[in-house]
């Protein structure tokens, strides 16, 4: 790569400022939740230290905060740059993060507790108009 500071001549230059927002996590899809016991497992992976989860056009993901051994802690430049992998070479500079003001999450999940308040909401929301239609019903069976 030459000097360490010093950019590859085949860079995209739109890389000069960066600071390897994009190298310091792996997100990968995991299925979407649909039972409590769903997201009871979500709930686990957020006990975990340097784990979150988010929701991004409608999919569920795992994201693991981890920096790429390649990213120089210096300059944020990749130190395997002409060896990187395909879905590094693949990586549009108009999506990434350090252009953009803001993720586009529909939720952000950043630990255990957070989940397990949104799963108070839908589940005991849920429980609540549920238990109200069978009381609804147990009324309309008496009368029958």
């Amino acid at each position: 790569m030459g000097k360490k500071n010093q950019m590859p001549d085949d860079m995209d230059e739109s890389c000069k400022n960066c600071e390897g927002l994009c190298c310091r996590y792996i997100a990968l899809p995991i299925d979407n939740p649909e039972t409590e016991k769903d997201f009871d497992d979500i709930r686990w992976y957020l006990c975990h230290e340097n784990i979150s989860v988010f929701v991004e056009d409608g999919q569920w993901y795992v994201s693991f905060s981890t920096p790429c051994r390649y990213l120089c802690p210096e300059t944020s430049m990749c130190l395997n740059y002409k060896d990187r992998p395909q879905i590094c070479r693949d990586f549009d500079s108009e999506s990434c993060e350090f252009n953009q003001d803001e993720y586009g999450y529909e939720l952000h999940f950043k630990n255990d507790k957070e989940l397990r308040e949104y799963m108070k909401v839908k589940f005991e929301n849920n429980l609540t108009s549920r238990g109200r239609k069978n009381r609804k019903n147990k009324k309309k069976d008496k009368t029958e």
